[in-house]
């Protein structure tokens, strides 16, 4: 009889719990998120470590309709994606976390295309503040709506349109991304 009532507790406790797909610097990282407001449920399709000068920034979570290793399909596609971002280091100042976007869209755009996305740019930065170790910023493309910023799940805003989703994600898949390391693991290819 004891033995019963315990294999029902642990079915039930295993099958109440959300699926992670591995952990990461002993951060569960979910095999699957779904979108807030909206049926739609995304895959894992990788994640990795943002690493600068050998300390371990934030993990970096790429999340698709379907897992796919091809960069290049997943920036010219119009469907709901979402990348999370989980917070290791102790404090990154909101300067860092916006010289960073500036940087990362800059890499991997013309002059032209930057001048154009400035004042989506300049609002998705002022979305953003300092962010502390255990923080968690989710960006979600979806379409008709746009990118929408969550910290820490708190609706923080959205940028309208599909173009500056897809210039961000350049940030980790463009041909110079912040980390090939991080953007192979946000493809899972290695």
């Amino acid at each position: 009889m004891y033995r019963t009532v315990g294999i029902l507790l642990s079915v039930l406790v295993f099958t109440s719990m959300p699926a992670f797909a591995y952990r990461i610097a002993d951060v569960d990282i979910p095999d699957s998120i779904q979108l807030v407001d909206s049926d739609t449920t995304l895959v894992l399709n990788g994640a990795g470590i943002r690493e600068k000068l050998f300390m371990d920034i934030y993990i970096g979570a790429l999340y698709l309709p379907a897992k796919t290793t091809d960069a290049t399909a997943i920036l010219n596609d119009t469907q709901p994606a979402s990348v999370l971002m989980h917070f290791l280091y102790s404090k990154v100042s909101k300067s860092k976390i916006t010289d960073g976007w500036q940087e990362g869209m800059k890499a991997n755009t013309t002059a032209a295309e930057m001048e154009t996305l400035k004042p989506d740019l300049d609002k998705f930065n002022d979305l953003f503040l300092t962010m502390h170790e255990g923080d968690v910023v989710r960006i979600d493309y979806l379409p008709g709506t746009g990118t929408v910023v969550r910290i820490n799940e708190e609706w923080r805003g959205t940028i309208a349109g599909e173009t500056f989703f897809r210039t961000l994600l350049r940030t980790w898949l463009g041909s110079s991304p912040v980390s090939k390391k991080l953007k192979a693991a946000m493809l899972g290819t290695n």
